[in-house]
């Protein structure tokens, strides 16, 4: 099989891919996350997946399969990214509790030494329950929310704030391993499963 390079250190994409048998050698992509102002999420979603993945690929030149991924999260048209703060974060579950928000991963491609390249992006609406200040806190106070786009992580405590998702759950946590796996299969001949 094709060595996988991951243009991601996130410990949830690399957990996601291990559980497929994937071993991936992981290089952070050193890149500026910049947005072009009238950009959709989508597409900024898309374009901070490609530029990691091809910083990354930049570094290889033998048919190795590079992953880059981005998540962000969109609430009424803001880009919840990592909260700077404890203020912020509380600020982010408060606006998000009893609300429907969407988690949007764009996903990049690339095989080394080709001109193969392929983007793409999946969307999942999450609900939240509503949440009382003292349950917004008690979550803050576990430090989970700080390194993590809008504040929370469905695969952790996060879960507890979810009432319910539309769409795909790992998408949510990362990195859509169903699209992923569709896109590895149908256009690099590469399996999860």
């Amino acid at each position: 099989m094709e060595k996988i390079i991951l243009a991601s250190s996130s410990p949830r994409r690399i957990e996601l891919l291990r559980k497929y048998n994937f071993n991936p050698v992981v290089v952070k992509a050193e890149i500026q996350e910049k947005t072009m102002e009238g950009e959709k999420p989508e597409q900024i979603a898309m374009a901070l997946a490609f530029e990691k993945a091809s910083w990354v690929s930049n570094k290889f030149n033998d048919g190795e399969i590079i992953i880059g991924a981005d998540t962000i999260v969109v609430f009424k048209d803001e880009i919840l990214g990592k909260p700077r703060d404890k203020e912020d974060a509380f600020r982010m579950l408060k606006a998000l509790s009893g609300n429907e928000h969407s988690v949007i991963t764009g996903i990049c491609i690339i095989k080394a030494g080709s001109n193969l390249k392929l983007v793409d992006y999946e969307s999942t609406l999450v609900k939240f329950r509503d949440l009382t200040d003292e349950k917004i806190s008690n979550y803050i106070d576990t430090k989970e929310p700080m390194d993590k786009a809008g504040a929370y992580g469905i695969q952790g405590f996060g879960e507890i704030l979810v009432e319910k998702i539309n769409g795909c759950y790992s998408n949510v946590v990362g990195l859509p391993i169903s699209k992923l796996d569709n896109l590895l299969g149908k256009y690099f001949g590469v399996n999860m499963l």
